[in-house]
């Protein structure tokens, strides 16, 4: 097996560590949290990032809860919902991923390097949630939300208002267009079985021909979410000609 650019050496992992704003007293959680199965060698899945994220998309949706409790006193659990998915999304988590530089300390085999892994969404926002599981059982609840609330206060502040689900909008759109509902189909995966990537299509049909657009994602659903705001997109540019 080989690795990306970093060796994962103490050094490398103390750079990250003053990063995440947290001294590990025992760094094994946190190098597990930064090794893609591709690089684990017989360990597979279980000597990789996979079980880590299980516990970080949790921890990062109780901070993130607790702070938008308390950000938006008023605010109704509808509200709250929608601010909630888009906080904890793989979009927001890539981003926060890539403002840290995550990708530079993640472990590959030299195939799955070369193939660009260190700048895939999917797999930054998968470590994320990894390193802050990796946070939580090393200090507890008070280290994961020492880095989140930090990278998280900003996105929250950034947009005061609740944000649309895309394939909610784009229902509501097409009800008020007097049209049928949007349909989703598959129209292509791709990768390994443990990190598979799904090819969504939306269609509305309306007289005179059919709207579509199209998404990718690590999930279906978030594939969905992706065709739904390319046709939004899509709908916003003809209105605006």
């Amino acid at each position: 097996m080989a690795s990306n650019s970093t060796d994962k050496s103490g050094a490398a992992l103390d750079g990250l560590a003053e990063k995440l704003g947290h001294r590990f007293t025992d760094s094994r959680s946190l190098q597990r949290a930064l090794t893609h199965s591709s690089a684990s060698g017989a360990a597979g899945a279980q000597g990789s990032y996979e079980r880590l994220e299980f516990l970080g998309d949790r921890v990062l949706g109780l901070v993130v809860a607790d702070l938008l409790l308390r950000r938006f006193p008023e605010e109704s659990e509808g509200s709250l919902a929608k601010r909630f998915a888009y906080l904890v999304s793989g979009e927001i988590l890539s981003q926060v991923a890539r403002d840290i530089g995550l990708g530079e300390f993640i472990a590959f085999s030299r195939g799955e390097a070369d193939a660009g892994g260190s700048e895939n969404p999917a797999i930054l926002a998968d470590v994320m949630e990894a390193v802050i599981a990796a946070l939580y059982r090393d200090g507890g609840l008070e280290a994961a939300r020492g880095f989140i609330e930090p990278q998280w206060r900003p996105l929250v502040e950034a947009d005061l208002k609740p944000p649309r689900e895309p394939k909610t909008a784009l229902q509501e759109w097409a009800q008020g267009q007097g049209l049928p509902l949007p349909r989703y189909e598959e129209v292509g995966r791709d990768g390994p079985a443990h990190d598979p990537r799904f090819s969504i299509r939306v269609v509305i049909e309306r007289k005179g021909g059919t709207l579509s657009g199209e998404g990718e994602g690590r999930s279906k659903r978030m594939a969905e979410q992706a065709a739904a705001s390319a046709l939004l997109e899509q709908l916003e540019k003809e209105q605006a000609r």
